[in-house]
């Protein structure tokens, strides 16, 4: 039973340290998808969680750390029984949240493990149930453990308070360490908008009351259809299936957004972003002017926007977007965006607007 515990706990503690740091690479995605969470409780519960949506961001930041942390805490064996209360409160209302979103079909990705490692609902639900009980096992006996803080066990907590803290402000202020959305750099958006095969199904039908799974769509009659499977779905689904832009008139432009070199702006909402980083971005359009298309991409109504253009002085063509789209491609707003011919050859947080020689660089 020792060794079991010992497995335990190494198990929760490392998947715990893993998940946190999944979320301190990416916590804007993490609070996109709390922001979530708290619409679906708003109209399912109470309109009081809306109060949370304001906060997204910094509680997604200690939700990142406090994985982390605990994770360490429990691997060192720090303050064990503070610990594992933490934790088994923790994973209580996970599980809770992700059998929710489950049974209910409400959040199609819980965002456990950020963008790295996509699971269905009913997997997320399922991973916690098994952490709820590795969780209990080791509160149940959490005697045998020896209770202990001292000195060194305090400066590892510490530090790992200290550096997870630092890694999500940095994450938060710049952009994710690594980018693991299909807009990231060096993927091609119109090859990752096609399939990457021809989707192969199954057919499940029925037959004098039999059920047979064919890999051909039968010429007999008497089969009727019940299901079709794509045997090859992960492969013959593009991977990017809702970027889409349209001009004020309605007219999709997407295709000519790949077309030659196009800086594009970033801007989600014009009555969030920061007014004083416009200066730059404009000495960055007006350094690229004939060698470099700028546009903006906008999820603001056209009144909003140009109204917004006028006050900042941003003289470009302007299109729409899906918010979410935007969200997705950028987690800066306003962030800059470059594309060749179809290619992302860079990405910059707000705080970070490159000089123009370094986007002809990227170009060459």
């Amino acid at each position: 039973m020792h060794y079991i515990r010992l497995i335990f706990r190494i198990l929760v503690g490392g998947l715990f340290i893993f998940s946190g740091l999944i979320k301190v690479n990416d916590p804007v995605g993490t609070a996109i998808k709390l922001e979530e969470y708290f619409e679906v409780f708003s109209s399912d519960f109470s309109p009081f969680f809306h109060h949370f949506i304001p906060y997204a961001l910094p509680l997604a930041v200690l939700l990142c750390v406090l994985e982390v942390t605990l994770g360490v805490a429990l691997l060192i064996g720090y303050r064990i029984r503070l610990t594992l209360s933490l934790l088994l409160a923790m994973i209580v209302f996970f599980t809770f949240l992700t059998f929710y979103s489950a049974y209910f079909n409400k959040v199609t990705d819980c965002g456990c493990f950020g963008d790295a490692i996509k699971l269905t609902p009913w997997q997320s639900f399922i991973k916690d149930v098994i952490l709820l009980a590795m969780i209990f096992t080791l509160v149940l006996s959490w005697n045998s453990w020896k209770n202990t803080a001292n000195a060194l066990q305090s400066v590892v907590v510490l530090a790992s308070v200290a550096v997870t803290a630092g890694l999500a402000y940095y994450a938060v202020e710049h952009l994710p360490f690594i980018d693991f959305r299909p807009y990231k750099i060096g993927n091609h958006l119109p090859t990752l908008m096609r399939p990457q095969e021809p989707c192969r199904y199954i057919y499940i039908m029925e037959k004098e009351g039999k059920q047979v799974r064919l890999r051909e769509y039968p010429t007999d009659p008497s089969y009727k259809l019940l299901q079709m499977v794509a045997e090859n779905e992960a492969a013959c689904k593009p991977k990017i299936l809702d970027y889409s832009i349209w001009d004020s008139q309605g007219n999709d432009v997407t295709q000519s957004t790949f077309e030659g070199n196009k800086l594009i702006v970033i801007i989600r909402d014009v009555k969030k972003v920061p007014l004083e980083v416009f200066p730059a971005i404009n000495r960055l359009i007006t350094g690229l002017e004939r060698q470099v298309q700028a546009l903006a991409f906008t999820a603001s109504s056209q009144r909003e926007f140009e109204q917004f253009s006028r006050k900042v002085r941003l003289e470009i063509p302007y299109y729409f977007a899906d918010g979410t789209v935007l969200k997705t491609i950028m987690r800066s707003d306003p962030g800059i965006w470059l594309m060749k011919n179809g290619t992302v050859v860079g990405k910059w947080h707000y705080n970070d607007i490159p000089q123009a020689s370094t986007v002809l660089t990227l170009l060459k």
